[in-house]
């Protein structure tokens, strides 16, 4: 089972909680990764180095990691704002880099336990 982490997160570029675009890149160490959620704005995500791991649609709001899609370094995935998704790295770290329009806000899926 993956840890839950948000990654190590570097702003390139805007600033997401605010109006406008922003660029953010973050690297997610071996093994690490989100749980379900979503944002309420569009995201274009690259995939910069390492495979980095997703699952996108209505199937995930439960977690379950061997579902996910292996997105090696060149990568680009769409996520649409309210886009169900949980993401992360598995064998090796990885490094995204993020596009969207601020503010953005993140909405997790899961009830706390």
């Amino acid at each position: 089972e993956m840890v839950a982490a948000r990654g190590n997160q570097v702003v390139l570029f805007g600033d997401p909680s605010k109006p406008g675009l922003y660029v953010v890149q973050i690297t997610f160490k071996a093994g690490t990764g989100s749980r379900p959620h979503y944002h309420d704005q569009d995201r274009l995500v690259t995939v910069v180095k390492g495979t980095w791991y997703v699952h996108l649609g209505p199937e995930s709001d439960v977690y379950a990691p061997e579902k996910m899609t292996p997105m090696k370094a060149g990568s680009f995935v769409y996520h649409p704002a309210f886009g169900h998704h949980y993401d992360g790295a598995h064998e090796e770290d990885a490094t995204v880099r993020i596009v969207g329009m601020g503010p953005v806000k993140t909405v997790n899926l899961e009830q706390p336990k």
